[in-house]
């Protein structure tokens, strides 16, 4: 062995070598078993998610993958963790909004879905702790809220009636359209309603599974629970079964109670019933109607958050700001002051007269 001269030492490896050592060195993590792991452990055993925030989980790193497959050609099968960095993230964010026209608030729901992984994937693999921080920063995206847009009792009552009730899918859209104003639900809950949900007696209540599994019982008027007792007698159910079956006998899809509601509208609106309406009516406006009609009730807003299934009653102060009508009762309680009326002379100069506006 040759000895190693005396002054001299070892010369130390370049950064850029060290970088390249490492990188060598960090194992590729594909992502499809540590994904497998997330839903299966994670989402459903260990925090016991609703199928539902699960499936918009899933929807989410569906869109992803085919993102990536689309513009940076790589297959959903060969992908890594670390192949998901800021860069790649933001790109599929704005790609959201861009090409599939999603707004600010479906964007942000998407960024949630895929914060929630990368916690996951903090603890799971520490040696992606730097790629998981760098996503965990991307901030959300701020967007102004749009005014509520609701409709009158009048227009809601023609909506209601416009489906013809001597079909059988007449007879469903109207029990349809009603839910819809009497519970004020989501389109996703009341395509989930079953038989067994709808209680006729004592009750003349109908269950409702919202969100986060928060469920919630929801009062019928008694025109409801007259539909509703001819529509079972015809419908001859199982417990188990759709209460607003398609023409399969399934469960009716959101995208088939807005085509049914969008049928409901044209026909309303060939009435001239709907000729004051300026806004797109969809099954979330009839749930802002709802809302809005039980403040106009004076119904307080704990009352409506319990009813709509808000989680905080932060979300319902917006039925608040949105009542114009409320505004004026409270303003016509004030009493405006006197303002003196001033003739501005002729002779007065118009540069002081500019500079007092």
């Amino acid at each position: 062995m040759r000895k190693q001269k005396r002054g001299t030492s070892k010369k130390k490896p370049s950064m850029k070598k060290q970088r390249k050592t490492q990188k060598h060195i960090m194992p590729k993590v594909l992502l499809g078993p540590m994904l497998r792991d997330y839903f299966c452990e994670s989402l459903a055993s260990q925090r016991n998610l609703s199928s539902q925030t699960i499936a918009s989980y899933r929807d989410t790193f569906r869109l992803l993958l085919r993102f990536l497959e689309r513009r940076y050609r790589i297959k959903p099968d060969v992908v890594c963790v670390d192949d998901l960095d800021v860069s790649r993230i933001l790109a599929f964010l704005n790609d959201l909004e861009q090409c599939r026209g999603n707004a600010a608030r479906s964007r942000n729901a998407r960024r949630a879905a895929i914060r929630s992984f990368f916690r996951y994937v903090m603890v799971a693999n520490p040696l992606l702790l730097s790629v998981a921080q760098q996503v965990l920063a991307i901030p959300a995206k701020r967007f102004e809220r749009v005014s509520i847009g609701y409709l009158t009792r009048e227009q809601m009552q023609a909506i209601i009636d416009s489906p013809d009730a001597a079909t059988f899918s007449g007879q469903r859209d109207r029990i349809l359209l009603t839910l819809l104003y009497n519970t004020g639900a989501r389109v996703s809950e009341l395509a989930g309603l079953r038989v067994q949900d709808v209680s006729l007696e004592s009750r003349m209540s109908i269950h409702i599974r919202g969100k986060g599994r928060k469920n919630r019982f929801i009062p019928l008027w008694r025109q409801t629970v007259k539909l509703l007792r001819v529509w079972l007698r015809q419908l001859n159910g199982e417990p188990g079964s759709p209460l607003l079956p398609n023409a399969r006998g399934k469960p009716m899809t959101r995208a088939g109670i807005a085509q049914r509601l969008t049928l409901a509208v044209n026909r309303a609106s060939k009435r001239a019933a709907l000729d004051s309406v300026q806004i797109s009516i969809s099954p979330h406006t009839i749930r802002h109607t709802t809302a809005m009609h039980l403040l106009q009730a004076d119904v307080g807003l704990s009352v409506i958050a319990m009813w709509l299934g808000h989680e905080s009653i932060q979300t319902t102060h917006q039925y608040l700001d949105a009542d114009l009508e409320a505004k004026k009762r409270a303003l016509a309680c004030l009493k405006s002051p006197r303002v003196q009326k001033s003739r501005l002379s002729r002779a007065d100069n118009i540069m002081r007269f500019l500079d007092g506006l």
